[in-house]
């Protein structure tokens, strides 16, 4: 069952790049998160460091995530390795088997 409202999301045929203007605010949020995580952990609560690190491997996996959800969406390995600034080999070779 598709629950889109396709007035409020108008898909251009041909277009596959989508302007969020949010995402800068959003990253910058998750940042303060994390630190204060870490600030917490600083300050004595020993039992949240396990925590703290399981967070890598969670951004490890959104990172896969997001890399083919790109490429579904159209993005060469070209484009998403200048933006993680490594060669498209190096981001095929890291992530491509996971599409």
């Amino acid at each position: 069952m598709n629950t889109v409202k396709k007035p409020l999301t108008p898909r251009i045929p041909g277009q596959r790049r989508r302007d969020v203007v949010e995402n800068d605010a959003f990253a910058a949020f998750a940042r303060r998160i994390i630190r204060a995580h870490g600030r917490r952990v600083a300050t004595g609560d020993v039992e949240a460091l396990r925590d703290l690190v399981a967070l890598s491997s969670v951004i490890d996996d959104a990172i896969g995530e997001a890399v083919v959800g790109l490429r579904q969406f159209g993005y060469s390995w070209a484009e998403i390795g200048q933006r993680l600034g490594i060669s498209r080999q190096a981001a095929q070779q890291r992530w491509g088997g996971q599409s």
